[in-house]
């Protein structure tokens, strides 16, 4: 069986793409169905269009507390009646009515090795940390920001020379590989999440989440 996927957005949707592809690939058990944007006239509406996949702006500017926002959204969503919502560049921070909603089917996408860094400007941030490598994170999202189980997390090097461009780069490489494949993993029953730990092949997953090779 066939999972429907939405994906929300807020910029060019590189994540979005690769999503995309994969669900093009023999077997893959997801389907993108639905894309959501806060933000008009960004890329990723443009590769939504380009696949012919439904796609929507809802503006946050549109309403007056981000509860109410929230809110429009959560009904939005379950018009397509998701199995999975993938955070794809999503740049909002959501309410708990919104995350209970979906609990246990809520990915994010998280340029850090959580639980280092969370927030913003991660890769700066590793850089003045004096750090050796950095990385990327997919998880489950809760109610606390970027602090949901931990599934898969893919390590690059940092180099003495690196700006946060350079490692932004090479960071985005790794989420167009894992991201992919969690979500494959959730769409096939793999990987689920219970109380506050990530279950992999029905075994619990350590803080860090799974190593990619």
């Amino acid at each position: 069986m066939t999972r429907r996927i939405v994906v929300l957005i807020s910029g060019s949707g590189s994540n979005l793409q690769a999503i995309i592809d994969a669900c093009k690939t023999t077997d893959y058990p997801g389907e993108v169905v639905g894309v959501i944007s806060n933000k008009a006239e960004v890329f990723g509406l443009t590769r939504a269009e380009n696949a012919n996949i439904p796609h929507q702006v809802l503006s946050h500017k549109a309403y007056d507390s981000r509860e109410s926002y929230d809110q429009a959204l959560v009904n939005a969503i379950d018009d397509y009646k998701p199995d999975l919502v993938v955070l794809a560049g999503f740049m909002r921070i959501l309410t708990p009515v919104f995350v209970q909603h979906f609990s246990g089917k809520l990915l994010n996408i998280h340029p850090s090795l959580l639980p280092k860094y969370q927030g913003l400007n991660t890769h700066q941030r590793a850089i003045d940390a004096n750090d050796k490598e950095h990385g990327v994170s997919v998880h489950f999202v809760t109610e606390e920001l970027d602090g949901g189980p931990v599934i898969l997390q893919a390590k690059v090097p940092i180099f003495p020379e690196d700006t946060a461009d350079d490692l932004a780069s090479r960071i985005h490489v790794q989420e167009h590989k894992i991201y992919p494949l969690v979500i494959n993993w959730f769409c096939s029953g793999r990987v689920v999440m219970q109380g506050d730990k990530a279950v992999l092949d029905g075994v619990s997953l350590p803080t860090s989440g799974y190593a990619s090779e």
